[in-house]
């Protein structure tokens, strides 16, 4: 749209680091696969949104950032940005089978409550 709008040069500045993998404790994201830096390199992402330029937040610049604002913050959550997830239970395949179930769901109309009872039985 910028360069619909006669920009010559498009520079893509983003005050957190690529958001690479879905967060699990409870704020709906997209899948992995539908997040536009999962498996791709920063310059890949430059090429895929258009831009000239892209500039992320680096993560332990972020996490400075916080601890500066509140030195009482030890650790907060980066799993979208890092694939660490604090509770150390998720991984490859558990991301895989929450995909799988919310495809499913989306696709068979299963109401939000059986996705619920589906994932804690795991």
């Amino acid at each position: 749209m910028a360069r619909e709008a006669g920009a010559k040069k498009v520079y893509f500045a983003s005050a957190a680091p690529p958001v690479r993998y879905p967060n699990v404790y409870g704020i709906d994201m997209p899948a992995a696969h539908e997040l536009i830096a999962h498996n791709r390199t920063e310059q890949e992402v430059c090429e895929a949104i258009g831009a000239d330029k892209l500039i992320y937040q680096d993560l332990e610049d972020l996490i400075a950032a916080v601890q500066k604002g509140n030195p009482e913050i030890l650790h907060f959550d980066t799993s979208c940005f890092s694939h660490e997830y604090i509770t150390g239970d998720v991984d490859d395949a558990y991301l895989e089978r929450v995909e799988a179930l919310r495809n499913d769901a989306a696709r068979g109309g299963k109401n939000a409550e059986n996705f619920i009872i589906e994932m804690q039985s795991w």
